[in-house]
């Protein structure tokens, strides 16, 4: 039996660089439908942190909606897709049972049963707030058609860089280095299984490229380790920042190609087999490694997530997949 009057709080931005927890009422799930009580999210920094501080450009309003995003862009906006949590209440097969769901920062909320991704018995529920990062690390991969024994360079070692990384690592045959500024994150590229390297350090002449560091300069030093018809993928997003590439250097001569990676849409190259469920269900599957716990540097009450937010929204060296703890797992 569901409560005829339920009541939720839900983080939202009210205005950049200000958030705060609201009292909500939800409207108890109908046929198909099913409540979730939230047990973990995670904040996606690249994203959220630009959204936090309202740099989404008018121009990508409406395609960095989030899935159950409430309210418009730059504020006040509910926002997020990173939440894991256990059915309260819907069809029979689903109860008890924990999920995935690209909903925002909310301990309780209603969403068709379809929208929810079960997690596998074997993946605990705090590592499986890494599947939506992860759902964009094997997008970026497929965009990028690594071919067995390639030289990979992964640029940035954020959470989706080192996701990238660990996937690419799994290649036979290939080859892959972690770059970063941060030194610290050497001992996370050994946890993954592949090389760390500072960008003074890098292995140049490199078939594939992928930057994630969200830095122009990282951009440019993918540009500089390509080798000949290399491409790079680019897999950061900039919001309103403007980049200036060195593009009178060998980018000519060298004949390399810049192609972004989104992972809105599923990669050209899968596009006519897969749906967003079996890629989904196949991150699922990705999750059950132990590695993985590595990418999950801190954890925060649901109450502090303002104050938690506005901090991870400015310089935060070392911090990776920062969890938020709803205190719901009993």
């Amino acid at each position: 039996m569901v409560d005829a009057e339920l009541t939720t709080r839900a983080f939202w931005l009210i205005a950049p660089g200000q958030g705060e927890l609201r009292s909500e009422r939800l409207t108890p799930p109908g046929p198909g439908e099913v409540l979730i009580r939230t047990l973990y999210t995670a904040i996606s920094r690249g994203t959220e942190s630009r959204v936090f501080r309202g740099e989404v450009p008018p121009s990508q309003y409406q395609a960095m909606r989030a899935p159950f995003q409430q309210g418009e862009f730059p504020a006040p906006v509910k926002y997020g897709y990173c939440s894991v949590g256990i059915v309260e209440a819907g069809p029979e097969p689903w109860r008890g049972q924990i999920g995935f769901c690209l909903y925002p920062h909310q301990d309780r909320y209603v969403v068709p049963a379809t929208a929810i991704t079960l997690v596998p018995a074997a993946v605990p529920p705090g590592r499986a707030v890494l599947a939506a990062n992860l759902e964009t690390a094997l997008n970026v991969l497929w965009d990028a058609t690594p071919r067995l024994g390639d030289r990979i360079t992964v640029i940035g070692a954020g959470v989706v860089g080192c996701l990238i990384a660990w996937l690419a690592g799994k290649l036979p045959g290939c080859r892959v280095q972690l770059l970063d500024v941060d030194a610290g994150k050497a001992a996370i590229a050994t946890r993954l299984g592949v090389d760390f390297a500072a960008p003074e350090q890098a292995q140049d002449g490199q078939d594939v490229l992928i930057h994630a560091s969200g830095s122009p300069a990282g951009l440019a030093l993918a540009l500089s380790l390509a080798g000949f018809e290399a491409t790079v993928i680019e897999a950061s997003w900039f919001g309103t920042q403007p980049v200036s590439l060195p593009l009178g250097a060998d980018f000519h001569a060298q004949r390399l190609c810049i192609r972004s990676s989104q992972v809105g849409q599923i990669a050209t190259a899968q596009r006519s087999r897969w749906n967003y469920q079996r890629r989904m269900a196949t991150v699922m599957d990705l999750l059950n490694d132990p590695a993985l716990d590595a990418l999950i540097s801190g954890e925060s009450r649901f109450a502090d997530l303002p104050t938690v937010m506005a901090e991870l929204s400015r310089d935060a060296p070392g911090v990776l997949c920062h969890r938020i703890s709803y205190g719901n797992s009993g």
